[in-house]
């Protein structure tokens, strides 16, 4: 996701026309060389897929390095680096909350608290979860809904990158979508979802090699830091290169949000909500070699997130302070030109190549995610739970690669969508404000409170999908309630969907019989299974292997880090 994390305002009109980038052979050979690289490794992992658990969960054989860093590059979508951009060239350092508080605290959570309950009960998915601990009605609905919101965002990373490269290297949006689409599918349908980790691993590095550039370049551009912070804060105000400036209740600010807001809406519900049922991320996770690996998964990924900010927020602070008024009309420029702007600007040949394939790697990551968790949820949460039963695993294998490709196209029809939407980066954040956040609120309230009865699962789901909705489509768009901006009644909308969720589930638990305490084994805090129980593997007694430790310094290191940006 992109994720929760993020909010940028971001518009999907074409870029600016001025931005097309002066591109050669040398730009295009690099780029080839990425797509032969990608495919050669959808062939490779082939070899390795001979049944379900082997296509959609890696045969849980994969070490927590290489699903840590699938982890943070499932997340790191282009959507993520052009709007974070943006959002730093139109809010500034406000941006460092998306990542600070709305990632790693939640990070932590599911790899010391969750984890143990996903890993321990052996479920392959999330939503497989819901079906040990509530009934069969809370696992369907959470699967179509997960299913669903799989494909719109997905085809949001498609949409995204359609316009993007359209304006870069003039390539027409339908040629963008189906270039990507057909990579995408053929790298999954052949090595299901390792196929998919392995490629994510590489891109988080083709990734950072394009963005890292970007930042030194534009940093030096302006003069480092001090002259950075100099100019904007005499053409934009004090609060601009601070964290927490203008965020008192009652102070106006552009974001829309006050401290509290920023706190509950984002760092809890919003941020918690994304990052612990996402299956498009704790898929990964649920790949490791054994619980300690999959507990160490986020934590792992906690740290590149910890630090990945500076290279999409100093990107956007130094396009506003090269461009006077940038993002405005005058300027000739949209918030949203503040990567490639810099790309045009400062990239020779050569980087530039690898700068687009950067750019091009960060949508089929977060493209990718999406796809490979949707393929994984309709087959075994509900092609193989209620339509086709009993058959033998070679089936669903089939079915899986077969449904892959029924994803990617729904994927190309969900990205034209995208397109009808003024902000597309408020539209991901409403989607997970719909979806994200009411199944958190059931999984949080079913995993510590043994009283949680098998039917409050599904009335607490739709209630707080509803909730959310209505807050959204009804009392803000229809301007019953005053909200300064779409960001802000995402927040909003998040709450509701959490509150009403919650509150339904203890009101129909208390009328409904609760589920039997044998059941609950390692489904409920303080209950263990067989699972949860295991020795640590060989080696996991040094410290750096150790999730609590990690988790703690992935929480102080972001802490630490929100200090030069307070004052």
């Amino acid at each position: 996701m992109h994720t929760p994390t993020q909010t940028p305002t971001y518009s999907p009109t074409p870029l600016a026309a001025e931005l097309r980038l002066p591109t050669n052979w040398l730009d295009y050979t690099l780029l080839g060389i990425y797509f032969v690289v990608v495919l050669g490794i959808g062939f490779a992992a082939r070899r390795s897929v001979k049944t379900t658990l082997d296509f959609f969960l890696s045969g849980r054989s994969l070490p927590a390095w290489v699903t840590g860093l699938a982890f943070i590059s499932a997340n790191l979508a282009a959507t993520e680096i052009l709007g974070m951009a943006a959002n730093s060239a139109q809010y500034g350092a406000y941006t460092v909350h998306w990542y600070w508080i709305g990632a790693i605290p939640a990070m932590v959570f599911l790899g010391l608290v969750m984890m143990p309950f996903y890993y321990g009960s052996k479920v392959r998915s999330v939503p497989e979860f819901l079906l040990l601990r509530f009934d069969k009605w809370a696992h369907l609905l959470s699967s179509i809904l997960f299913a669903c919101a799989a494909i719109l965002i997905a085809g949001v990373n498609l949409y995204a990158l359609a316009i993007v490269v359209e304006a870069l290297l003039g390539w027409p949006q339908w040629v963008a979508i189906v270039v990507a689409g057909f990579f995408v599918l053929a790298y999954i349908t052949l090595g299901g979802l390792s196929s998919a980790i392995y490629n994510e691993v590489l891109q988080f590095f083709v990734i950072l090699a394009a963005l890292i550039p970007i930042t030194v370049l534009s940093l030096k551009k302006v003069g480092g830091w001090d002259g950075l912070s100099d100019k904007l804060t005499q053409t934009h105000g004090d609060d601009f290169v601070t964290a927490w400036g203008g965020t008192g209740i009652g102070d106006a600010n552009p974001l829309g949000a006050n401290w509290l807001t920023i706190v509950l809406g984002l760092g809890f519900v919003l941020s918690f909500g994304y990052w612990t049922t996402n299956f498009a991320e704790v898929q990964r996770a649920l790949s490791a070699k054994n619980l300690s690996a999959a507990q160490r998964t986020p934590l792992i990924a906690a740290f590149p997130k910890i630090f990945i900010v500076f290279l999409v927020m100093i990107p956007g602070l130094a396009a506003a302070a090269l461009i006077p008024g940038f993002g405005t009309e005058e300027s000739g420029y949209q918030y949203n030109d503040a990567i490639p702007y810099l790309m045009e600007g400062l990239l020779p040949n050569g980087v530039l190549g690898i700068a687009v394939t950067g750019l091009l790697a960060a949508f089929m990551a977060g493209m990718a995610a999406n796809v490979s968790s949707f393929n994984t949820v309709f087959t075994t949460d509900i092609w193989a739970k209620y339509v086709v039963t009993d058959r033998e695993d070679s089936y669903y294998v089939r079915f899986g690669r077969l449904i892959t490709a029924i994803g990617v196209l729904a994927s190309i029809g969900t990205a034209f969508l995208a397109s009808s939407f003024s902000n597309i980066m408020s539209y991901l954040q409403a989607l997970f404000s719909f979806f994200n956040v009411p199944m958190f609120v059931v999984f949080i309230i079913g995993m510590f409170w043994k009283r949680a009865s098998m039917k409050s699962g599904f009335w607490g789901l739709l209630a707080g999908t509803t909730a959310a909705m209505v807050n959204y489509f009804v009392l803000y768009k229809q301007d019953i309630i005053s909200i300064p901006s779409d960001q802000g009644a995402n927040f909003v909308s998040a709450i509701a969907g959490f509150v009403a969720g919650g509150v339904v589930m203890v009101a129909v638990s208390l009328f409904t019989a609760p589920k039997p305490t044998e059941e609950l084994q390692g489904l409920v805090y303080g209950t263990r299974s067989p699972g949860m129980a295991e020795p640590p593997a060989p080696g996991d007694e040094a410290w750096y292997r150790k999730p609590a430790l990690l988790g703690w310094g992935a929480i102080v290191l972001a802490a630490a880090c929100y200090i030069p940006f307070s004052f």
